[in-house]
């Protein structure tokens, strides 16, 4: 019996020695950037630039998610050079986007073009 006692105390211990999971999401917020339609009439590879800091490579067909914390980001997206013939970056850095995110959002983003380049253009969760 006191076995049993001891044991069942020790392994309730463990769980309270556990860190709780925050499943509320306060910290962080989820910017998930796809490239799900034909939008974009190229099929060179797209670099995902956050604070002009690499963060992502998108192909056709593909997308991609981050966790990040609130606040405002500055965005690029630029083309990368690959294996496809005709994919080469430019020589001007591409225009920044803004985006404001707060704790606990859950925002997606499509990439489109137009005259100016490349952009992200808000989109449904649809999940």
């Amino acid at each position: 019996m006191r076995w049993s006692a001891y044991s069942l105390f020790g392994f309730l211990s463990l769980f309270a020695a556990l860190p709780q999971a925050n499943a509320t999401g306060e910290d962080y917020a989820v910017l998930i950037i796809s490239r799900e339609r034909l939008e974009v009439p190229t099929s060179c590879e797209i670099g995902v630039y956050i604070q002009d800091q690499f963060a992502g490579r998108l192909l056709q067909e593909q997308s991609t998610s981050f966790n990040l914390q609130h606040g405002t980001f500055s965005i690029r997206l630029k083309l990368e050079p690959s294996q496809v013939p005709g994919c080469k970056p430019g020589m001007l850095a591409p225009p920044a986007q803004e985006i404001s995110l707060k704790a606990g959002d859950v925002v997606k983003y499509r990439i489109a073009a137009s005259a100016k380049g490349l952009y992200l253009r808000p989109a449904a969760l649809e999940y």
